[in-house]
């Protein structure tokens, strides 16, 4: 077996174990700057919501509340598009 097979055999593991090293430490170092030391916790409540407590998330940036309901989902609209047609033709 040549040398050069051998090589060319180990480059592309060798550039994705690179790789996965480089996004690893660059997910560590972002980790790392985060300014929150302490992320929060959900709670639900007897009622059914679900609430984000001990956080240093600041409310303002969150978005508006939206109410839920389980047991009455809202209906899904049917997809519309070329073949629609054809499926409900005679």
């Amino acid at each position: 077996m040549a040398v050069g097979s051998r090589v060319a055999g180990v480059l592309p593991l060798a550039g994705a174990s690179l790789a996965a090293v480089a996004l690893a430490g660059v997910a560590v170092y972002t980790v790392g700057q985060a300014s929150c030391a302490d992320p929060g916790r959900y709670v639900q409540h007897d009622n059914g919501q679900v609430e984000l407590v001990d956080s240093c998330v600041d409310p303002a940036q969150l978005p508006t509340e939206h109410h839920y309901d389980r047991n009455t989902p809202e209906p899904a609209e049917p997809a519309v598009n070329e073949m629609t047609d054809r499926i409900t033709a005679p």
